[in-house]
């Protein structure tokens, strides 16, 4: 196995955080902040493409399966698309994985599920999401309503979830294997869900897109994203994740993480602060 990609051993699974690249997008896409404190924390933090948001996909090994969470944008945009490239890296071809966990259905997490023909990638996978999730991106109401850019996430969704058809499996409240668990986190869509791997020691969270900037999102968690379909939900859903990974000390990865791909959470001032563990 390589280990050029961070990776976790929790209980009988290997977690490798898999980088698809970054994408263009703005401070300005977030609420309950001004543009300019938003930067002044990116900058305090060392980052020095403010407006830029990191991809991460995550590798699950153990118990003979190989399981992927989330696909990254593929060839939709100009700047990610890397995952590909980082699973043959790490030893792994489409056709290895059997099964695709989707945190939910948002371009930049299921865009590597097609090729340019808009046929599968990993033909052999068996891809469980949320019914909740489906049940947004199937609403022609919904649909309707959406903006340009809208729109075209839903038929991504649509493209998906027909050219995966056959193999679309729903969450239902049972593990994915023994010592994986799916976690319903509503908010950001209504289907967004996290995946809970327990370990003897140390249990890891995969919370998807709890933050889309961590540094700004963990110290004000009141802050909500223009990407977030019930913006009120998804904030007091990220204070009790954050809450929670506080309390039982959980080792958090996430879709929006710098490519470390793992941190703890850490309480500070009114709010948390993001804290990349070295392992």
């Amino acid at each position: 196995m390589s280990h050029s990609f961070p990776f976790r051993q929790i209980g009988d699974f290997q977690i490798t955080a898999l980088s698809d690249g970054n994408m263009s997008a703005s401070l300005d896409l977030l609420s309950g902040i001004e543009k300019a404190d938003a930067n002044i924390i990116q900058c305090s933090a060392g980052i020095n493409k403010p407006d830029e948001i990191h991809i991460n996909c995550y590798l699950i090994r153990g118990r003979g399966r190989i399981i992927l969470v989330d696909a990254g944008t593929g060839s939709l945009n100009n700047m990610a698309g890397q995952l590909k490239e980082n699973l043959a890296t790490a030893g792994v071809s489409p056709d290895d994985v059997d099964t695709v966990l989707l945190t939910h259905c948002h371009p930049d997490h299921i865009g590597g599920l097609l090729d340019s023909e808009k046929q599968p990638v990993f033909k052999r996978a068996e891809i469980i999401l949320h019914p909740l999730e489906v049940q947004y991106w199937q609403d022609d109401e919904k649909l309707k309503i959406a903006n340009e850019r809208g729109q075209r996430n839903f038929w991504l969704a649509r493209q998906m979830l027909d050219a995966y058809a056959q193999n679309v499996r729903f969450f239902n409240g049972d593990k994915i294997a023994e010592g994986i668990l799916p976690v319903w986190l509503p908010g950001h869509t209504p289907g967004h869900t996290g995946f809970r791997i327990d370990g003897d020691e140390k249990c890891l969270l995969i919370w998807g897109d709890i933050v889309h900037y961590p540094h700004i999102q963990s110290a004000q968690p009141a802050v909500t994203i223009l990407f977030d379909t019930d913006p009120a939900q998804a904030e007091e859903t990220r204070k009790n994740i954050m809450e929670k990974a506080v309390r039982e000390k959980l080792l958090i990865a996430g879709m929006h993480l710098s490519q470390a791909g793992f941190a703890s959470v850490l309480r500070e001032g009114s709010g948390y602060r993001i804290s990349y563990s070295e392992k």
